[in-house]
């Protein structure tokens, strides 16, 4: 093969890159005829107008390889990048270099970027606020502007996690400017710098990115920190002097007793009596799982886990929620609700725990109201790169599931699988007519001592710290509250 010359090209196109442009690129520049040239990728399959196509749709093209049919090892390398040592073994030194210019989109691209941020706004409160001053005055108040990059930026953290990629904060850049031409900054290189430019990572995007991701980091730190000095699985004493008794031999004989008393009364005071010696027993790791083999009471007599919480905490700790739910904390979660994307979902939970008029087979308006609250308060990270990949709803399972009434509560746990956290069965005619509630851990069945699905919620809440199992981790955020 005869001698070649060192030469670099750029090619930016403005246009829509095809596969036949670029074909004519290549054979202009090195003048040959286009019909016999090869395009090989770095796996060395060869490229066709389809497979082009795809590739060009990366943000980066990658390394093509250009190859006249009658020699294949006398080759032409393109390559998205300035370096061509990883070719240094070819005799070619003609490198042909084609860069798509990160400004020139197509107008159909710029077209898609502006209708997201759009889509994104108009479903934000507040969002068509931002429209309509830009629609006026064809500018934004600082005011405005730190609005509209909080919703965006909120978006962009659900879909995408409190990391997203450099790709993902480019384009709600060029999406902003592509929407607000007048929000485009003329000094800078491709005018969205300044919303993000991904050589520093600076701009009001990243920064509001960096104080979300703090947030999150402190939220983190503040859950660590109680986990380690309280929670349910913490081992506690009881609140107040309790008549407990104090050797292994009294605690046993009160253990067969209460086995085979039918007398309630009785079976709660022995309950009391051995609290200590079961809490003793439940943060024993090889004896916890005899809980309830050792005190089989909890599964035939209504409110032991509400007594077990009462010797914790006290009587006025535990009427807490029950007191302040109705009156102060259900209001607030409706109120907050109007600032969320209104789903099917969502709407129906709202309907239903704001009004007497229920959704079909729609649960209550209390249960509806503590579904809002999930969706208030999601799954949090956990390590995912994508929160969103559980939903509210999904999240909403673990905290109570629907069992129509007929259907056998056995056949419901001997179908569990795995090890949960503790959820509420619910069992009725349909999910706003509710019979009976159930409390299920374990695969045992705990029947609640009220049939008010606000109290069972407070007893759910209580069997945590009863039977000192953690929070389900998708219902961190709803428990801690």
């Amino acid at each position: 093969m005869g001698s070649q010359h060192h030469v670099w090209f750029y090619s930016c196109y403005e246009g829509q890159l095809t596969f036949k442009s670029f074909l004519d690129c290549v054979a202009k520049k090195f003048d040959i005829p286009t019909l016999d040239l090869k395009v090989f990728d770095v796996t060395k399959t060869e490229v066709d107008e389809e497979v082009f196509e795809f590739l060009i749709q990366k943000q980066d093209l990658g390394v093509l390889e250009i190859c006249l049919p009658q020699d294949p090892n006398d080759s032409l390398s393109s390559s998205a990048s300035a370096s061509v040592s990883s070719y240094s073994d070819v005799d070619s030194d003609d490198t042909i270099i084609l860069q798509r210019s990160p400004a020139s989109t197509t107008k159909e691209e710029d077209s898609l970027l502006a209708k997201m941020i759009e889509d994104i706004l108009k479903n934000k409160p507040g969002g068509e606020r931002i429209m309509n001053e830009y629609a006026r005055t064809k500018s934004l108040t600082d005011a405005r502007r730190r609005d509209m990059v909080k919703m965006l930026v909120a978006q962009m953290t659900s879909d995408h996690g409190t990391s997203p990629s450099r790709r993902v904060k480019e384009e709600y850049a060029k999406g902003i400017t592509s929407l607000f031409p007048n929000l485009a900054d003329p000094r800078s290189k491709f005018g969205f710098e300044h919303y993000y430019n991904a050589e520093d990572g600076s701009g009001y995007l990243a920064w509001r990115l960096k104080c979300v991701q703090k947030g999150a980091s402190e939220g983190q730190k503040k859950t660590l920190r109680q986990s380690l000095t309280g929670g349910p699985k913490a081992d506690r004493g009881p609140f107040t002097e309790a008549n407990c008794l104090t050797t292994e031999s009294l605690c046993c004989e009160a253990i067969a007793l209460m086995k085979h008393s039918a007398d309630e009364a009785i079976v709660k005071e022995k309950m009391k009596q051995t609290f200590t010696y079961r809490q003793k027993m439940l943060h024993d790791p090889v004896k916890s799982s005899e809980i309830f083999t050792a005190f089989p009471r909890f599964l035939d007599i209504p409110g032991m886990i509400e007594q077990d919480f009462n010797l914790m905490f006290g009587d006025v700790t535990s009427a807490k929620f029950l007191e302040k739910w109705p009156t102060v904390y259900k209001k607030k979660v409706l109120d907050q609700s109007r600032g969320l994307t209104q789903t099917g979902d969502l709407q129906d939970l709202v309907q239903n725990a704001g009004s007497t008029t229920e959704v079909e087979n729609g649960w209550d308006s209390d249960m509806s109201s503590m579904m809002v609250l999930v969706h208030l308060l999601p799954p949090s990270t956990q390590g995912r790169k994508r929160p969103g990949k559980l939903s509210a709803r999904q999240a909403s399972e673990h905290l109570v599931k629907f069992l129509k009434t007929g259907t056998s509560i056995q056949g419901h746990l001997d179908s569990i699988m795995e090890s949960r956290q503790p959820y509420l069965l619910a069992v009725g005619t349909q999910r706003s007519v509710i019979h009976k509630y159930f409390i299920v851990i374990d695969k045992h069945a705990i029947p609640c001592k009220s049939p008010d699905c606000l109290a069972c919620i407070d007893e759910l809440f209580k069997a945590h710290f009863a039977f000192g199992t953690s929070y389900n981790q998708d219902l961190m955020n709803v428990y801690n509250l």
